[in-house]
């Protein structure tokens, strides 16, 4: 048994360096310079107040309304351009780096 944890152990160990490696990082990468434009250089002061604070978002949240924006589901023009050509991988690392930024959202948890 203990020789069998201690494989499984070292092969997780090993997957998380080769992922890190790679350039996956839990925070995930700076965002494109076009998402500034409208959300703001860290997603907290948006152009004009009319679009949405991307900071402190829930990661699965913005993954999920990106994919929709890429696939039609979610109608928005703009938004629909931009998330036209995101891959997978580019959508979650929007999202973690959105998500990983301190922010003044706030959720329902506050108001029992």
């Amino acid at each position: 048994m203990r020789p069998v944890f201690i494989v499984v152990l070292l092969a997780g160990l090993l997957g998380a360096e080769v992922a890190t490696a790679a350039g996956e990082s839990p925070a995930g990468k700076e965002p494109p310079a076009v998402c500034a434009t409208c959300h703001g250089a860290d997603g907290n002061k948006t152009l004009d107040g009319s679009y949405p604070k991307l900071a402190g978002q829930y990661a699965d949240y913005t993954v999920k309304v990106l994919q929709d924006y890429r696939s039609g589901a979610r109608a928005n023009v703009v938004m629909q351009a931009q998330a036209a050509n995101l891959k997978d991988e580019e959508i979650r690392n929007i999202a973690a780096w959105y998500a990983s930024k301190s922010s003044d959202l706030k959720d329902l948890r506050e108001f029992k």
